[in-house]
């Protein structure tokens, strides 16, 4: 689906911005509690409103073109994807809280802001699980309606 382009003068932000994306997409597809895909649908905006051939270039890699391409078709997520983002987000939300709950209160000795940050954390995971779980759509579901 093509995007109007962006004006040239600011083509190259773009494209500079799809790149550090794209350059996130791939840590995270090897970090566990990053994520990797979200970084490369960042990638494919950006390209798409400024170089149509790093855009197409994108939708060609072998690890992510196939998730973009879904994604920017309506397909969403597959389910076992989409459990398996979950799992990570609750996973990384947990050690995170824990152990900046941890550190927090060994350098501040205040309980009660260790424990806002904790709780911080933990309801950005729940926006993350909230955003999956309902807005991003099932592929399955999709595909058999």
């Amino acid at each position: 689906m093509p995007e109007k382009q962006a004006p040239a003068w600011i083509r190259p932000l773009w494209i500079a911005a799809g790149f550090i994306c794209v350059g996130l997409g791939f840590v995270g597809f090897y970090a566990p509690g990053m994520p990797g895909t979200v970084f490369f649908l960042l990638a494919a905006a950006c390209f798409a409103r400024s170089s149509p051939r790093f855009h197409a270039w994108l939708l060609n890699l072998p690890i992510a073109g196939p998730l973009i391409r879904d994604y920017q078709a309506g397909l969403g997520m597959p389910r076992r994807a989409k459990g398996l983002a979950i799992s990570m987000i609750v996973l990384s939300c947990l050690i995170s809280s824990v152990l900046v709950h941890g550190r927090i209160l060994k350098r501040t000795g205040n309980p009660d802001y260790a424990l806002l940050i904790a709780a911080c954390i933990v309801g950005l995971g729940l926006v993350g699980i909230w955003y999956i779980s309902l807005k991003v759509p099932t592929r399955e579901n999709v595909i058999a309606n």
